[in-house]
């Protein structure tokens, strides 16, 4: 199946100017032209669009996945290359979802400890530790309890 350029930035949910911006930087080389020169998208190409937005998600620079996408092109002799490029990529990965982790806790965190101070009404007297109690998830308490 083939797909117009307004399609795939629909279904995608990429903008036009975006899919245009991978093209000219050589990230969808396999893309096909009618003879007006109008890109006409195909399911590898989806696949390809996919695959860039994944990697950008992880933070994985333009330059890298061209890079991947070169080695692919290359063939098997580049599979150790895209073997580590994907070990570093999800180390990487794995190291911003502890540290968003770490954030998320410390923003629930302050939102228990306002919380409390909005049922009190003060944040005088409001000891921190106590909110790190109500943090707890085996002991939840409701407001009535403040």
């Amino acid at each position: 199946m083939t797909y117009t350029i307004g399609e795939v930035a629909e279904m995608l949910n990429i903008s036009i100017s975006t899919i245009r911006y991978y093209d000219k930087e050589g990230l969808l080389p396999l893309v096909n032209r009618t003879s007006g020169n109008i890109r006409v998208f195909n399911d590898s190409d989806i696949e390809c669009l996919k695959m860039i937005d994944c990697l950008k998600t992880t933070g994985m620079q333009l330059k890298d996945i061209k890079l991947f996408f070169e080695w692919c092109e290359e063939g098997d002799s580049t599979i150790d290359k895209r073997y580590q490029l994907f070990i570093e990529q999800k180390e990487k990965t794995e190291k911003q979802m502890a540290d968003l982790q770490k954030a998320l806790d410390h923003v629930n965190y302050k939102c228990e400890y306002y919380r409390i101070a909005k049922v009190k009404r003060t944040t005088n007297g409001l000891k921190e530790e106590l909110a790190m109690k109500f943090l707890s998830k085996e002991n939840p308490v409701s407001e009535e309890a403040v």
